[in-house]
């Protein structure tokens, strides 16, 4: 996380964010923006908590905040690892349809969150950071001289989110170590028309990012469970876990944090249901 924010503050500071911005805002992509965004999440081999500094990083950079969310949505849902595990355990169909359903929850989902208009809801201090930063830049500097202000910059934003990760981390780590192996199994197996919406509410407690919950997947099909709601399990480990949450209130007010889930936890049960219709 501490290499991540370095490294947006030193893209902030040399990249042109702010004709990016204005190309988003400006042109009528017809969607194209949020299909960006997501490819964009597709490609980094984040899980969802290392993907909160780029988050930071675009909404300081006033990056659209549903193209922002798109980002967020997609990138821990899906990663190259993650599709070359999935090709290999469940053939090209499954691949291809777990890809268009990972980027379509994110376009959905962000563009559902833009229309919204909660800017409102996004603590003060990611906007105090962005007016400072253009009240202060008038030129650009040398990189030996710009980068200690850039560092402190970054050490800033991991103080303001450093409990939240360690609590999260914890959390996570205590789940993992007393959690029993087969206990979502035992309870996913026999759940029916309501094995999708179980298996959402149960993996949110839990934090691991995809390629760590696709050989759970294969466990949970191979012992009977419906790949749809196997499917719904994973998605809402990598996209809709409780130590995410933590951390993302540092950042998000709770109308926000709470407007995020309930999009992402119904695209997910949405997509388990269709999985589980049409295989």
């Amino acid at each position: 996380m501490l290499l991540i924010t370095h490294f947006m503050s030193i893209l902030r500071y040399y990249f042109p964010i702010q004709k990016l911005r204005s190309f988003l805002i400006e042109k009528k992509l017809y969607g194209l923006d949020y299909l960006f965004a997501t490819l964009f999440g597709a490609i980094t081999p984040f899980c969802s908590c290392s993907s909160i500094p780029l988050f930071i990083g675009f909404l300081e950079a006033r990056i659209p905040l549903g193209v922002t969310f798109a980002f967020m949505i997609t990138s821990p849902l899906i990663n190259e690892v993650a599709i070359a595990l999935f090709f290999g355990i469940f053939g090209l169909k499954i691949t291809l349809m777990y890809f268009v359903a990972g980027i379509s929850i994110g376009m959905i989902g962000g563009w559902i969150l833009g229309k919204l208009k909660m800017e409102r809801y996004v603590e003060d201090f990611v906007w105090k950071v962005q007016a400072q930063k253009q009240n202060n830049r008038k030129e650009k500097k040398s990189f030996k001289k710009i980068f200690p202000k850039l560092s402190r910059e970054a050490f800033d934003i991991i103080k303001k989110v450093a409990w939240y990760l360690i609590g999260g981390i914890a959390l996570g780590a205590f789940i993992h170590g007393y959690i029993p192996e087969n206990f979502f199994e035992m309870y996913l197996e026999h759940a029916g028309f309501w094995g999708v919406p179980l298996a959402t509410i149960l993996a949110v407690p839990m934090y691991a990012n995809a390629s760590a919950v696709i050989p759970i997947i294969e466990s949970l099909v191979s012992k009977g469970v419906p790949i749809g709601t196997a499917l719904a399990f994973m998605m809402a480990i990598v996209g809709l876990s409780l130590p995410e949450a933590l951390i993302l209130k540092k950042v998000l007010k709770w109308q926000l944090l709470a407007t995020f889930f309930a999009v992402v936890t119904f695209g997910i049960i949405l997509i388990g249901y269709l999985f589980n219709w049409m295989i």
